[in-house]
């Protein structure tokens, strides 16, 4: 009997670094979720690859302001020095929100300036206690895009879809890219 179940112990320590790889993204999105709530930059900078974010969110932006420009104003010498002043002003914008308090001011739906001056909505009207982050991850969809890239799909307050983009490394996940719903305002008018 001994010599038949040899390879059970094997299978079993398999199974549990499958499953603790496989959980790897939902205890990440867990973990970023409770960072704020919590308010706690520390934990969310943990969970998060701010050169990989900082680079996708800043070709977000480069690519709306091109699609928004047009090809006209691209094509014109003066439009084309607009449009790297406005890039360069998107990449500094890119670069506050790359940050702790940027991207749970983000997921968050509100405005930088108010999650660093603490200011918002209370539910019970006290205008100058803080206000109580929402709970992001509510009604989150999961999905695994491939063995190494995870998207999580938030609405926003606007209910229009924020995508969170998880990247394995090594056994762990990171943030690594939120895919923001630019071209939706855009095709709305």
């Amino acid at each position: 009997m001994k010599n038949k179940l040899w390879w059970l112990l094997p299978l079993i320590a398999l199974l549990a670094v499958l499953g603790w790889v496989g959980s790897g993204p939902f205890r990440t999105m867990g973990a970023i979720g409770k960072a704020i709530q919590a308010e706690d930059a520390a934990a969310l900078s943990a969970h998060v690859d701010f050169p990989a974010l900082r680079n996708n969110l800043r070709a977000q932006f480069e690519d709306e302001l091109a699609r928004r420009a047009g090809p006209d104003l691209q094509g014109n010498p003066l439009g084309a020095l607009v449009l790297g002043a406005a890039n360069t002003a998107a990449g500094t914008a890119v670069d506050a929100m790359a940050t702790p308090a940027g991207i749970s001011a983000l997921l968050q739906g509100r405005s930088l300036l108010h999650r660093i001056g603490g200011s918002g909505d209370n539910s019970d009207g006290d205008t100058y206690a803080r206000a109580t982050p929402p709970d992001l991850l509510r009604d989150a969809r999961y999905r695994f895009e491939s063995l190494s890239r995870f998207t999580a799909t938030v609405p926003n307050p606007g209910g229009e879809p924020v995508v969170l983009v998880l990247q394995r490394t090594g056994l762990g996940w990171k943030l690594a890219d939120i895919r923001l719903p630019l071209r939706a305002n855009d095709d709305a008018q």
